[in-house]
């Protein structure tokens, strides 16, 4: 959600942080601003409804002097996008500007408790009330900046992460964080601060990410120091290399962010399964099982927890571990996993699944997972986020950066970490036969080429998307393995044109959906040769026999269907449990060239951010 940069050094910051923002656009938003501090201790406010190019705009009017300053992208919580209610927030003397991501729970009450004190605000905003009382506790007090940053900090309920300066003061920025991200780049007599690394790599690849409650004082020429909140004691630094490139935040040639991501997945896939299938595709190596094999042994239950893209791939996941481990499977989406009083003790293990590693839900749901004695396996992109921190062990998917809103190549790359979990626990356990191993592993080994093939069918795709532009509604099915693409392939199509999709199991079908069947609303149906595709069949004539234009998803070399179905889509043949990350490829480029068609921006769909780090 919101972004946030900030440099200090000897540069014009503006320019860093204007960048930097534009780096951050992926994460979703609907206004912008900056805060400059220039040399002489004056400070610069400039904010805007919309895109960072308007910002631009508003601020070449006005003062962008200053080698301090911060920057920051609002994906609205507490009042409507408007340029008031844009941050920095200021504080009521102008003296204090703050950066926030994140919610302030008790917002209302220190508000009403600073609006005693004689404190107006000018915004709707939970931010506001934080900086105001940052400076009352300053004035109140005769404190330091530090000082009143960490009392006020200390009053708040609820999730942030802050970046504050002083007019007064151009050589000091004070930084927090709790249960938001912030990463601090360390660079030759200059430091940055972002919500993510995007805005930090070129400029350094030596990071450091705050851990949750600390504090850190970042003055100009002297050393970064790190502070326990809740005790003001000095935090151990630890200084990580940033393992990102320019090339990788890119679009390569590509019109958008999620094209490139579609068409790197035969790319990714490699990356991710890179070392991880050896010995002549018999065997499965994950350093995060085989470091706790006694715990994977042991285990009686394994619940999977996640949100939205990830949560499909749980689903399939689910399938993955009770066919190859025999093992009762749970999945809970992560924001009602933490409020439904979960049973858990130290034979379980709970798989946290997030693309970020930032997702709040997920955050609290391995939180109380861990109370409750569970073992708790994190399935991560970003290396160092917040997940891979807290969770007991794991696996990145390794497939790089994504910048596209809508997840593509996270997803593929998901579900074959989690196909690549479920053989490595199957093995372990003893609950899968060689035989099934070895063909699975065979067939995972060749995805990255399988995925190149299933992409030929891009210009195909691009032609039947102009048949369906038109459509407002679409129904998405599947069965078994491929129920939950049905659901991912729906959740596309929404998140990017806006036509309203919804995925169901096929047979689900006729216990209420087929009433909307109908001339004007076509089924997308995923059905290639597995052990369901009969089943599916009968599922297909049923809607065509209501009128309904169908698209249907198949094997290559499928030819029953085509007498049945409107068009068909081909995709390569592979075993039954890695259908998902084929079928995904057509589904992905459907929505794709839909939206296109609308006219709408793929890759920074109105009201969705890519990390949810707010609840």
């Amino acid at each position: 959600m919101c972004g946030i940069v900030g440099y200090i050094g000897s540069q014009r910051a503006y320019d860093i942080l204007i960048q930097g923002l534009k780096r951050l656009e992926y994460r979703g938003y609907d206004s912008a601003g900056v805060a400059l501090v220039d040399c002489d201790g004056k400070m610069s406010v400039h904010k805007s409804h919309g895109k960072v190019a308007n910002l631009e705009n508003v601020a070449q009017a006005g003062n962008i002097n200053g080698t301090l300053g911060i920057a920051h992208t609002r994906w609205a919580t507490h009042g409507e996008p408007s340029d008031i209610n844009a941050h920095p927030h200021v504080s009521q003397s102008g003296m204090i500007a703050l950066v926030h991501n994140g919610t302030i729970e008790n917002y209302a009450v220190l508000k009403k408790v600073l609006t005693d004190h004689g404190y107006e605000f000018k915004s709707e905003t939970d931010t506001e009330v934080l900086v105001q009382l940052i400076e009352y506790i300053k004035l109140t007090s005769s404190c330091s900046l530090l000082d009143a940053v960490r009392e006020a900090l200390l009053q708040v309920e609820g999730a942030y992460a802050i970046a504050v300066v002083e007019q007064n003061d151009p050589d000091t920025m004070i930084v927090a964080r709790k249960s938001s991200p912030l990463v601090i780049g360390v660079g030759d007599g200059e430091t940055f601060i972002a919500s993510d690394a995007t805005p930090i790599v070129g400029y350094t690849d030596q990071v450091i990410y705050l851990k949750d409650n600390e504090i850190g004082v970042i003055k100009r020429n002297e050393p970064l120091q790190v502070l326990s909140l809740s005790d003001n004691k000095p935090s151990t630094i630890s200084i990580q290399k940033l393992k990102l490139s320019l090339a990788q935040l890119e679009k390569g040639g590509y019109d958008t962010f999620m094209l490139k991501e579609i068409f790197e997945q035969p790319a990714t896939l490699r990356d991710c399964l890179r070392g991880r299938i050896v010995d002549g595709c018999s065997r499965v190596t994950l350093s995060g099982v085989d470091l706790n094999k006694e715990r994977f042994m042991k285990a009686e239950r394994i619940t999977l927890v996640a949100c939205g893209t990830s949560w499909h791939a749980a689903l399939i996941g689910k399938r993955l571990i009770q066919d190859f481990c025999k093992m009762p499977v749970e999945v809970e989406y992560a924001s009602e996993f933490r409020y439904g009083n979960p049973v858990l003790n130290e034979k379980d293990i709970v798989i946290s699944i997030s693309q970020s590693g930032e997702t709040a839900d997920t955050l609290a749901a391995i939180q109380l997972a861990k109370e409750k004695g569970a073992f708790v396996y994190g399935i991560c992109n970003v290396v160092g986020a917040s997940i891979p921190r807290n969770t007991d062990s794991g696996t990145y998917i390794h497939v790089g950066p994504e910048i596209g809103v809508a997840s593509t190549k996270a997803f593929t790359g998901q579900v074959t970490v989690l196909t690549l979990l479920a053989l490595s626990v199957g093995q372990l356990r003893g609950a899968v036969d060689q035989e099934t191993l070895s063909t699975v592993l065979s067939a995972l080994s060749k995805m990255p080429e399988t995925i190149e093939e299933a992409l030929k069918v891009d210009n195909e795709i691009k032609t039947l998307s102009r048949v369906f532009a038109y459509a407002h509604n679409f129904l998405y099915l599947g069965r078994g393995y491929n129920y939950p693409t049905a659901l991912e392939g729906a959740l596309k199509l929404k998140e990017i044109s806006y036509i309203h999709a919804e995925g169901y199991p096929a047979a689900e079908m006729k216990h209420g959906p087929i009433a909307l069947i109908d001339h004007d609303m076509p089924s997308v149906v995923i059905a290639p040769n597995d052990s369901l595709y009969d089943k599916i069949i009968s599922n297909v004539q049923q809607v065509k026999s209501r009128g309904g234009a169908v698209v249907a998803i198949v094997s290559k070399g499928n030819t029953s269907m085509s007498d049945i179905a409107d068009y068909c889509i081909e995709i390569p043949n592979v075993p039954e449990c890695l259908t998902p990350i084929v079928a995904s490829i057509p589904l992905q480029l459907l929505a794709y060239y839909i939206a296109v068609n609308k006219g709408k921006d793929v890759d920074q769909p109105r009201n969705l951010a890519k990390s949810v780090t707010v609840e």
